[in-house]
């Protein structure tokens, strides 16, 4: 029997196009510390981004991460980085 990381469920869910909220992905993989996931995916090599949204219920804002493509200057700057460093 094999089994899964919190990380690489919460992984799986945003590769397969979910937008979660911190506290979804705290009640739904049991993670404690949401901050060092998404740190330790985007280290991996994964673009993922914290967008900001307004409820149409009732005007709250909340954060949401999501999966994404990083800009072509973004990817060059880290280029760059690399060849400085």
């Amino acid at each position: 029997m094999t089994t899964t990381t919190q990380t690489a469920k919460v992984a799986n869910a945003l590769v397969n196009g979910a937008e979660l909220t911190a506290k979804q992905i705290s009640a739904r993989y049991g993670v404690k510390n949401v901050r060092a996931v998404i740190s330790k995916l985007r280290s991996e090599g994964y673009s993922i981004f914290l967008n900001k949204r307004t409820s149409s219920y009732d005007g709250e804002t909340y954060m949401k991460y999501r999966m994404g493509t990083a800009p072509r200057s973004v990817v060059a700057a880290g280029y760059a980085a690399l060849r400085a460093a």
